[in-house]
């Protein structure tokens, strides 16, 4: 996932200064993707140089100006770009998340193909863990050690029974949207 995609999307919700995005970004995005201070100022300096942000100095009292970043028609149309392109393998799930986001922002509609996408590899992993589970903690008498690994496996478990759930609430969020 790339930071200037999330910077995007905060910047076409609430153009702003660096500082108080990182500010914003640790509030929201953050929360499930950390970016430093430094590194959102670096990404800011490429966006505007790529032509995707619009830079315009404030006087900010005590003599000091501030950088106002606001995204123009090039970075609305990255944005629109990488949201309808599916997706890598790396952080995927975190990906989508920010795709969600920016398609609330964009107003578009394609962010559903990504989700299924990702619910058919949840799914997947799911049965896996529970081929694994059926096959090799079915006993009765389990040993010790084979209870610490079926807890761990059944931590898996959860995870994608949670992450599903999660998904088809989502889902039914974008089919009412259209």
């Amino acid at each position: 996932m790339s930071i200037q995609h999330a910077l995007l999307t905060s910047l076409l919700e609430r153009p702003s200064s660096g500082y108080g995005l990182a500010n914003r970004f640790d509030h929201s995005m953050g929360y499930f993707w950390h970016a430093s201070h430094q590194q959102i100022y670096r990404e800011l300096g490429r966006m505007a140089q790529h032509g995707w942000l619009a830079v315009e100095e404030q006087e900010s009292g005590g003599g000091r100006r501030r950088k106002i970043y606001r995204v123009l028609e090039a970075g609305r149309q990255e944005l629109l770009r990488w949201v309808a392109e599916p997706g890598g393998s790396g952080n995927a799930d975190q990906a989508l998340l920010i795709r969600l986001r920016a398609e609330a922002v964009l107003g578009t509609r394609v962010a559903g193909r990504e989700l299924q996408r990702l619910i058919d590899q949840h799914r997947t992993r799911l049965e896996l863990y529970r081929e694994i589970e059926q096959r090799d903690f079915s006993a009765a008498d389990l040993t010790h050690a084979q209870r610490l690994q079926h807890a761990v496996l059944r931590r898996g478990i959860l995870a994608e029974e949670s992450w599903l759930r999660w998904a088809r609430e989502t889902q039914l969020l974008l089919v009412e949207q259209g």
